[in-house]
């Protein structure tokens, strides 16, 4: 099987265009935009718009989408680059039409909406003039579906939903949730529960509060994570999305490459950290020298630039499997492997770089403090890292088979044994055998 590291030309040339777009152009929105997701802001619908027809214009719009919704239908590993790129600036993926929770629930109604609401929803949200919310985990059992309380009934032509969900991202701008809920109790677990659609003017539809990150503080604004609670909710029978029953299945269809694009705008999240650390060593002096030359400091950077180099690789090659087997069944435990990784390595830079800028890199006048928090919140998003190791081990272990002996297969004694019976006339004849 033959591996090639480099990139195409052609394709190198809109990574580069992208690389320079986003530094100059995006990077700096970050201190003029408080938010991406707000349409109601008005700076922000003076200067996003017109940078994402500079982007439509290069044919680099919402490129993981297929030909059928007006994208080029990119692989994962160019995906991954563009990704890569993205993550350095928090407007970056809107910038570029790639922003979750939208890419995953646009797949979402792609699949599984109807004409109708493809039209209304689907459509505007590639287009960026609307935005959506993904409302799954709950306040007691967070992402574990078993202990779900959320419920819809059916009643005549309509669904009822009720319950309450925590840490719906962005419902507060959002057109329309896509709930997730149990309505069928009795049966098995992968079986008893189901997607609706529904609008966020649906009466019923209540936001508890907004709640923010560890960072954050009530005397500020608002958070964007959402504690919703859904009071007799009524949405028709076409709302269901996918079959009842089947929300495992439409879950997957926004899980697998969506976990592949937000390991890579970190792996470029971390890039940005560590080029923040090593400018640093560079430039500060103390008990008459660089650190950069202090033996722990080289430590930190050496064990940095390691760890964001192996993470790299492992996203990317997981992105290659993806490309290369089109079933991402058969790379499930890949992608959990690099859910699992990624906010420890996220971590492990972060505080590294805080450490080496000392107390500045603790203060609010420099991003690590909030990057050492948001890699605690990458470990919860999409499923708590616990459940992707087991996911992973259990995926491992289904490759091995058990040894029936009373010792292992590699005991040494018995491996001895068996190469003595396989050698044993050559050791006859040159050594009597022994």
């Amino acid at each position: 099987m033959a591996w090639d590291f480099e990139t195409d030309a052609a394709f190198q040339q809109d990574l580069d265009w992208m690389d320079e777009f986003v530094r100059t152009e995006v990077e700096p929105l970050d201190f003029i935009i408080k938010t991406p997701y707000d349409l109601t802001d008005p700076v922000r619908q003076e200067i996003l718009p017109p940078l994402q027809r500079i982007v439509q214009e290069r044919n680099l719009w919402a490129c993981h989408l297929g030909p059928d919704l007006g994208g080029p239908g990119y692989g994962q590993v160019k995906l991954a680059l563009m990704n890569e790129i993205l993550g350095r600036a928090r407007c970056g993926p809107t910038v570029f039409g790639t922003q979750a929770p939208d890419t995953g629930n646009s797949e979402i109604l792609a699949h599984f909406g109807t004409e109708e609401q493809k039209e209304r929803f689907l459509q505007p949200l590639l287009r960026n003039e609307i935005v959506s919310c993904y409302s799954m985990t709950e306040p007691q059992g967070g992402a574990d579906p078993a202990v779900f309380q959320t419920r819809a009934e059916l009643d005549g032509d309509e669904w009822v939903i009720n319950g309450e969900k925590w840490f719906s991202s962005n419902a507060r701008y959002a057109s329309f949730l896509i709930v997730m809920v149990v309505t069928d109790p009795d049966n098995e677990l992968v079986k008893s529960q189901s997607m609706f659609l529904v609008p966020t003017d649906t009466p019923g539809v209540e936001i508890v509060r907004n709640v923010g990150l560890g960072y954050q503080t009530e005397a500020q604004d608002e958070g964007s994570h959402a504690y919703i609670r859904y009071n007799d909710v009524r949405v028709p029978k076409e709302n269901l999305l996918g079959p009842r029953g089947g929300g495992f299945g439409v879950a997957q269809t926004r899980l697998g490459g969506g976990r592949i694009h937000h390991a890579m705008r970190t792996s470029g999240r971390v890039q940005r950290i560590f080029d923040m650390m090593c400018e640093r060593a560079l430039s500060r002096t103390t008990k008459g020298e660089l650190l950069s030359r202090k033996q722990m400091v080289q430590e930190m950077i050496a064990d940095s630039w390691i760890e964001m180099e192996m993470f790299r690789l492992l996203v990317l090659r997981t992105a290659w499997k993806i490309d290369r087997y089109q079933d991402y069944r058969k790379v499930r435990h890949d992608i959990s492997a690099v859910k699992v990784a990624m906010p420890t390595v996220y971590r492990s830079v972060a505080s590294r770089a805080l450490q080496i800028h000392g107390s500045l890199g603790a203060s609010w006048e420099m991003p690590f403090a909030k990057e050492v928090i948001e890699s605690f919140h990458m470990g919860l998003a999409d499923g708590p890292t616990e459940v992707h190791k087991v996911q992973v081990a259990r995926r491992v272990l289904d490759q091995y088979v058990p040894c029936d002996d009373l010792f292992p297969t590699m005991h040494l004694p018995k491996r001895k044994a068996e190469a003595f019976e396989k050698y044993g006339d050559v050791l006859e004849r040159h050594l009597g055998g022994l």
